[in-house]
This record gives structure tokens, C-alpha cells and sequence, in this order.
């Protein structure tokens, strides 16, 4: 690894296969403007790039039931929606495992020790799907089979998941919700789909108390972000003191974004990767990888993404 080389990058064209039709505001153009701007960006050329592969069946389990893949699949072949809002179409199945599958890579990187963290330009995104459930344009929860890759299959003790996206990470909640080794964060606006989140949400059993709902009322500044992040999120997190640092990086709270009520802006997302970074820093030597979630309006989405690489380079 060169000095130039320490924030690694995924991303795949098979990622635009999947077609969600015209009307849906998860469609390939977010990935195609967002890999333009970031080739467009003064780093583009220092970013390490990461090859995506599938996730196996047996990966998909460590988060999902086998039902959920079977059912998922079935949908995928036959062209059916999984859900009101959740389009598939025959190559969705494979690009789902895809998906993952880059989150995965840019674990390993991280892990091998070839990049300090890394982002994943993935879709479709995943934080709304539940182990037994696909729903809000998600099928496989990328971040939550990452969580338990990791603990498997590299040995990590606690692992840290940070949801930004303005939805709350509802999928991601369920897996972990009686798991004490994965902290849940999520800070999402309320109220908004899909309607769960709030900050009696705790965690059951052991896990009481490693599930953290940061509720945002809409109209909420970046500011506001910032200051939740330092006065509540932090020392959260520096408590439970984890190992591995994931973000689900939802860019749909940007001001601009069709779907939501919040004023973020892509300096706020810059100031709120440079928190979780120093949290990286300050409880697993750096270890933290990023993966899409939402983000609707072009521009806004295209902007966040490369403020928040630009400050990943900057930490790596």
C-alpha cells in the first residue's frame, strides 16, 4: 500500500441492472451521477479501488432466514414486487448478492490492513431489510451481513453500526435488537416511513441499552446533526468502545431530497464523517467502512457522497 492508497472504494456497473422502473426514486441514475462527480473529484485518482463480488448463500445467512432468500429470489425471477414500494426485476437477485458482496470486500480490505476505511457505492441499498423481510427498496441488509461477517469470519469482537440515512435503519434494528456485541445507532427524522425508532427503542435482554434512536424533528440544521453526534452519539460510543465502525450512509436528509424534511447539507455529512472517524480512531485504530443507503435528489446525493469520501481520504 502506497501513502496515497489508504480509502479503498467499490463499486460495479452490473450495480445499474437493477430495475426498479421509472417512477421509483431508487433508480440507477443515483449511482451513475454519483460515480461521475467522484471521477470528476480532485482524489478520484487516490482512492484504492476494491473488486466486488457476490456474497454466498450461507454469507446471506448470517443476517436473513433461508425463507427470506428463497422468497427473495422467487420474487427477482418471476418479476414481482417484494413489496408496494420494493421493485424487482430478474437480474435484481444477482445484483443484491453484488451488493453485499462489495460491502464484504471493502471489510476485508480494511481488515487486511491494504486500506485504512473504505465506502461501498452500492445498490440496492439494504438498512430496511429484516431478517425476514424486504421492504423500503431494500432486499439483503449489506450492513447487517457485514456486522456478523466480520464477527465470523475475521474474528471481530463488538462492531459498531451508525445509520445517517433520514429513514430509521428498521431492518438493521431487528437483527441486533437482543445482540449486546452490535451497537445500533440511528438518528432518522420522525415522524416518517417506516414509522419506528424512537428512543424507547433500547434493545431487549442483554442488549438493553446497544440500541441508540436519535429522533429528528423536521426542519433540523446540520447543527442539530452535529450536536447530536458530539453530545449523544459519541460518548455512546466510546463507552461501548467497539471494534469496527460501519456507517449505513443514507444522503437522503440533504435539504434538497424529495423524500424527507431535514436541511442537511453535504459540509453537515463531511462534519458528521469526520465525528465518526475520530471515534474510529479513538476505539479501533481507524477501522470503519461506509455503504450507501438512500439519497434521492441527484445533485444532493452526488455533492454528499463526495464530501464524505473527500473526508474518509482525509482520515484514512
Amino acid at each position: 500500500m502506497t501513502s496515497q492508497k489508504k480509502t479503498g472504494f467499490v463499486y460495479h456497473t452490473d450495480y445499474l441492472n437493477h430495475d426498479t422502473g421509472i417512477q421509483n426514486p431508487e433508480r440507477p441514475e443515483r449511482l451513475q451521477v454519483s460515480i461521475k462527480a467522484l471521477q470528476a473529484s480532485d482524489f478520484w485518482g487516490d482512492l484504492h479501488q476494491i473488486e466486488a463480488t457476490p456474497v454466498t448463500i450461507e454469507q446471506i445467512c448470517y443476517a436473513h432466514a433461508q425463507e427470506h432468500i428463497d422468497r427473495v429470489k422467487w420474487h427477482c425471477e418471476n418479476n414481482i414486487p417484494l413489496d408496494y414500494d420494493t421493485p424487482t426485476s430478474p437480474a435484481s437477485y444477482d445484483i443484491a448478492r453484488l451488493s453485499a458482496g462489495g460491502v464484504l470486500r471493502i471489510a476485508d480490505a480494511v481488515m487486511a490492513g491494504s486500506v485504512s476505511n473504505a465506502f461501498a457505492l452500492v445498490r440496492p441499498p439494504g438498512h430496511h431489510a429484516t431478517p425476514n423481510r424486504a421492504m423500503g427498496f431494500c432486499l439483503f441488509n449489506n450492513v447487517a451481513i457485514a456486522a456478523r461477517y466480520l464477527q465470523r469470519e475475521h474474528g471481530v469482537g463488538r462492531v459498531a453500526i451508525i445509520d445517517w440515512d433520514v429513514h430509521h435503519g428498521n431492518g438493521t434494528q431487528d437483527a441486533f435488537y437482543d445482540d449486546p456485541s452490535v451497537f445500533f445507532v440511528s438518528a432518522h427524522q420522525v415522524p416518517l416511513y417506516p414509522g419506528t425508532g424512537m428512543p424507547s427503542e433500547t434493545g431487549t435482554g442483554g442488549a438493553v441499552g446497544t440500541t441508540l434512536n436519535i429522533p429528528m424533528r423536521p426542519g433540523s440544521e446540520p447543527s442539530d446533526y452535529i450536536e447530536a453526534f458530539q453530545n449523544t452519539l459519541k460518548p455512546a460510543l466510546l463507552d461501548f468502545s467497539p471494534d469496527f465502525l460501519i456507517i449505513s450512509a443514507g444522503f437522503d436528509a440533504h435539504r434538497l431530497d424529495p423524500l424527507a424534511a431535514i436541511n442537511m447539507t453535504a459540509d453537515g455529512f463531511a462534519s458528521l464523517t469526520d465525528i465518526l472517524c475520530e471515534i474510529a480512531a479513538e476505539t479501533c485504530e481507524g477501522r470503519l467502512i461506509s455503504a450507501l443507503e438512500g439519497g434521492y435528489d441527484l445533485t444532493g446525493l452526488s455533492e454528499s457522497i463526495v464530501a464524505h469520501v473527500g473526508r474518509l481520504m482525509v482520515h484514512g
